[in-house]
């Protein structure tokens, strides 16, 4: 039986050829997946250890708690506790180190990087050596400062350049007089790394005098733990901590190896997906094959052979099969991997060097998944096969499936499908995070009754193609008829096609709903023209309003002014404002009362007016940062959505309790609107700032929207390898049906239908196929994007759910290109076929 098995696997080299193909995509998948994620934090991991190297023990400020009326705090690294740290017998060095926010600007004014990913730091001395220089020299005073090498090149900045920069602060124009390298993560993410002379640093960043950190490098012979032990008796306990560079870099690996299991969960998911789509095929194939080979079985049978070893000669050709493919996977997927990692690098987000990492994990799971799963979908039509009783084989009278076994089916099929919508429904009413485990379980149980349903469903929806179909006359007829004939096969064919739209509708219809969404809630509270803010998120100084105040053409302006308060005991947030111009700033919806800011009246939002009991015309007590209480009265409850909430009060009323006043954003209305005139002015007036975004509601929402089409851009690309599974599938199925209706091309040639009927008739056939499994796709598509958007509106009110029209066009053009090009072998091969050994053909 095992030669036997080998030898029909080689018998039917160009048939399993399409199967091989499935389950290589897919184990290419899950191996590319795990050489680049383990490639990628292998990198990491060795590129922050870099950053250690000059680091054997990290002296670091411990927080001192509260005593009576007095605030936690951390106490100061002082200059005196460097030299303590560097006089210790087993210390080579220590170097106080200063770290902060710092904004550089390109040659064009604009910044250079992510905001949050713009840093500046301390140069140590005329030689320090965490940061070797390229060129150039040490920089002195506040007039100089060294950049990084991969922002100079970016920027295309040489020593000698002046640069436009800020520090939490006013506009500078340093020289730069030095270009360093750095092993510094941000900047291998696309940040920058601007560096002072240490007294400059610790003046701009407002830590005179002070530090953030001292690293201590241990003498040759001396160990990071008897360095740490030496600091620790030399230096206060209740002022310092002491960390070994090695614990520093093992935690930042583990925190490296955890935001990597996120990612590589995420792609594995989509791997997952195309084996689940091949899994279809892979079924399919060997349904073909066997129901091709089932007197050959039959015969096995007659002569001694078991229902076991029946089974067991599919499966061994199945293990064959998947052996293969998972080594060419292994090998594809080694490809992908690298591929991967270098678009990563065009995609502006590059990859620290390293080499690719296989590990003896990615080559054991290539082949568990390719074997696993081709023997797993074999074993179904291998088991069905042994079944047959020989003499029904010879007879083929097992061939048209028992209305008892159909039953069965369309019974379960509709329980499935019956339980995944009610579970999926009653998701819907959860809030957000509660409902999302159950939707998941209702989306699974719905797709798996869909699948089961499909054959019953591909009757009447192919029937509704046959007005269609009579255009092309007796090749349309016949491609109708051949579609559903073997309704399970047509099924298994369409649903690999199904699921890859079902995924890729559902994320369209939630990222379209989303953007109208932001657009919205922009649109409909915000009357400002523009929003002015810190590009990294960092409050702005009051200075910034009554700059834009003296810019001419502004009308009105308010800023956004949080502070901490207790109310009832409870931590609360203020939000406090301009009352005066705050009205004509925004447009909330109000519930209760009136929307006034000023003196002691203030407006609360629905929910925290609910929590507290209040309404409108409502008292309550709240306590200042600076202890003293105050007592105000809700004039109005309005309606807040995610970009405004909670409690908003007069800034007259809120400054004097708060020691150093900060903004985090400030809204501006002008004379003449929106237009690039009016931004160009505003920027110009903040000194041209890039530490500054000015922003109109448009560039708001782009902003955040920018987030969705990134993942769903990323999300197409990794559902087209379901998708190309899934034609595939389509190509495959037409081959071996093809072969199996020999004889009846055969005798339609003799009769009359020329080589372009026969063309036709296969096109077509491939068409309503898949066409059939597009119209399934985009149906459960819809629903689960309005299901999941039925969650995310319980948290965003201004949620409404769009339907892409022209979106869904695309992809049932898409499917229906799918249909045509699949067809092109089968039918070419159909029509060249000799009528006459057709004819003869069993």
């Amino acid at each position: 039986m095992f030669r036997t098995a080998l030898r029909n696997v080689t018998a039917h080299k160009a048939r399993l050829l399409m199967t091989v193909l499935a389950v290589m995509l897919g184990v290419a998948f899950v191996s590319g997946t795990l050489v680049f994620t383990n490639s990628l934090s292998d990198a990491l991991q060795k590129q922050s250890a870099k950053g250690f190297d000059h680091v054997d023990v990290a002296v670091t400020p411990k927080w001192k708690e509260a005593e009576g009326d007095k605030a936690g705090e951390y106490p100061e690294l002082t200059r005196a506790l460097v030299d303590d740290s560097a006089a210790v017998p087993g210390a080579a060095r220590a170097i106080g180190t200063v770290q902060g926010f710092t904004a550089i600007a390109d040659k064009d004014g604009k910044l250079l990087g992510d905001g949050f990913q713009s840093q500046g730091g301390n140069y140590w001395g005329t030689k320090d050596p965490r940061y070797p220089l390229v060129s150039g020299r040490a920089p002195k005073g506040e007039g100089e400062i060294l950049i990084d090498s991969e922002t100079a090149k970016r920027a295309g900045y040489e020593v000698g350049d002046k640069v436009r920069m800020s520090v939490d602060g006013p506009v500078l124009e340093p020289v730069i007089t030095g270009v360093f390298t750095t092993d510094d993560g941000n900047v291998a993410a696309g940040g920058s790394l601007t560096l002072f002379d240490t007294a400059s640093a610790q003046k701009l960043f407002g830590k005179a005098g002070t530090f953030d950190e001292i690293a201590v490098k241990a003498k040759d012979g001396v160990s990071d733990t008897e360095l740490r032990a030496q600091l620790e008796k030399a230096l206060p306990s209740d002022v310092v901590e002491t960390t070994t560079g090695t614990q520093l870099a093992d935690d930042q690996a583990e925190a490296i190896a955890s935001s990597m299991s996120g990612l590589k969960q995420g792609l594995l998911v989509f791997a997952g997906i195309s084996l689940f789509v091949g899994t279809f095929i892979i079924a399919n194939t060997f349904t073909m094959l066997v129901a091709q080979r089932t007197k050959e079985l039959a015969l096995m049978r007659a002569v001694g052979a078991s229902r076991r070893q029946v089974t067991r000669s599919v499966l061994i050709e199945a293990f064959v099969v998947g052996a293969v493919a998972a080594v060419v996977g292994l090998v594809a997927g080694v490809g992908i991997g690298a591929g991967l990692r270098s678009l990563m690098g065009t995609l502006d987000a590059p990859m620290p060097d390293g080499p690719l990492v296989i590990t003896p994990g990615t080559v054991a799971s290539a082949f568990a998944v390719g074997i696993l799963v081709t023997m797993f979908a074999a074993w179904l039509p291998g088991r069905r096969a042994a079944k047959i009783p020989p003499v029904a084989a010879m007879s083929s009278v097992h061939a048209q499936a028992t209305t008892k076994s159909l039953v069965l089916r369309n019974t379960l099929g509709a329980l499935f499908s019956a339980a995944g919508v009610a579970v999926v429904l009653a998701a819907t009413t959860m809030d957000g995070t509660d409902g999302q485990a159950p939707m998941g379980l209702g989306a699974v149980l719905l797709i798996i009754g869909v699948f089961v349903l499909t054959p019953l469903l591909s009757r009447p929806l192919i029937a509704a193609a046959a007005p269609v179909l009579r255009v092309f006359g007796v090749s349309g007829k016949l491609a109708r008829q051949n579609s559903v004939r073997n309704p399970r096969r047509t099924a298994a064919t369409a649903s690999a096609l199904m699921i890859g739209l079902t995924l890729i509708t559902g994320m369209t219809v939630m990222a379209g709903s989303l953007q109208k969404s932001i657009d919205e809630m922009a649109a409909s509270a915000i009357e400002a023209d523009y929003m002015v803010s810190m590009a990294n998120g960092h409050p702005l100084s009051p200075d910034v309003e009554k700059e834009l105040k003296r810019s001419g053409g502004v009308t009105a302006t308010s800023p956004m002014r949080n502070a901490y308060a207790l109310v009832d005991g409870e931590d609360e947030y203020l939000t406090g404002v301009n009352g005066a111009t705050f009205g004509e700033l925004t447009e909330f919806t109000v519930v209760q009362g009136a929307f006034e800011v000023g003196g002691t009246r203030v407006v609360v939002d629905e929910d925290t007016a609910k929590s507290y009991g209040w309404k409108a015309g409502s008292d309550f007590t709240i306590v200042y940062e600076d202890d003293e209480k105050q007592k105000l009265t809700v004039s109005g409850i309005y309606q807040a959505n995610e970009m405004m909430s909670g409690i908003m009060i007069d800034t007259a009323t809120l400054d004097p309790h708060e020691e150093e006043p900060a903004d985090m954003m400030v809204m501006v209305k002008t004379a003449d609107g929106t237009s690039d005139a009016v931004k160009d002015s505003l920027e110009k007036a903040l000194g041209s700032n890039p530490a500054i975004k000015v922003q109109d509601k448009q560039d708001l929402s782009n902003e955040i929207a920018k987030m969705f089409t990134l993942i769903l851009n990323m999300v197409y690309g990794l559902l087209a390898m379901a998708v190309i599974v899934a034609v595939l599938g389509v190509i495959n199925t037409l081959a071996m049906s093809v072969f199996e209706r020999s004889q009846e091309i055969g005798m339609l040639r003799a009769i009359g239908l020329d080589r372009t009927g026969i063309k036709r008739m296969v096109r077509l056939e491939s068409l309503v196929i898949s066409l059939f499994g597009a119209v399934l796709g985009l149906g459960l598509g819809v629903f689960f994007g309005w299901a999941a958007g039925e969650l995310v509106g319980s948290s965003m009110a201004t949620y409404e759910l769009v339907l892409p029209w022209a979106r869904m066009g695309i992809f049932l053009l898409l499917a229906a290109v799918v249909g045509v090009l699949a067809a092109l072998w089968p039918a070419r091969r159909a029509a060249r076929l000799n009528m006459l050994q057709a004819i003869k053909a069993e």
